[in-house]
């Protein structure tokens, strides 16, 4: 007999790690450029800190992790591969598209309709992708 399969009622993916270039920098674009909220900023010592930023409003946190050797620094901008990283939800595309422009986001296409609601792929300031996605109702 096996033991039944956990429930993930309880469980969600909090946090996930971005490697990046330097804190102070990073930090400045995601809450400039993004208008994220700077939650953590905890100095450990040896150059090493703990930085996490969201959206004010909950979801998932970045934390933004200083690479800290050369492997972890060729990883900067593509930990992906070239391909969408993550995405930024939305409840008013419009909105917040204009704002992002404003604010020197560099938007890779135009904003396109699909079946799954409006959605444009934008740059962060190393160049991973991410797509800004207001889904259909």
């Amino acid at each position: 007999m096996t033991d039944p399969k956990p429930s993930s009622s309880q469980k969600k993916i909090a946090t996930v790690a971005l490697v990046v270039a330097g804190y102070d920098e990073a930090i400045a674009w995601y809450t400039q450029k993004l208008g994220f909220t700077l939650f953590d900023n905890v100095d450990f010592g040896g150059g090493k800190r703990w930085v996490t930023v969201g959206p004010e409003n909950g979801g998932m946190r970045l934390l933004l992790a200083e690479a800290a050797d050369e492997n972890q620094r060729t990883r900067v901008g593509d930990q992906t591969g070239g391909r969408v990283f993550l995405f930024l939800e939305t409840d008013d595309f419009s909105r917040d598209h204009a704002a992002m422009l404003a604010a020197g986001v560099n938007f890779c296409e135009a904003p396109r309709h699909e079946a799954y609601g409006t959605v444009a792929v934008f740059a962060d300031l190393y160049g991973n992708l991410w797509d800004l996605i207001q889904p259909k109702q």
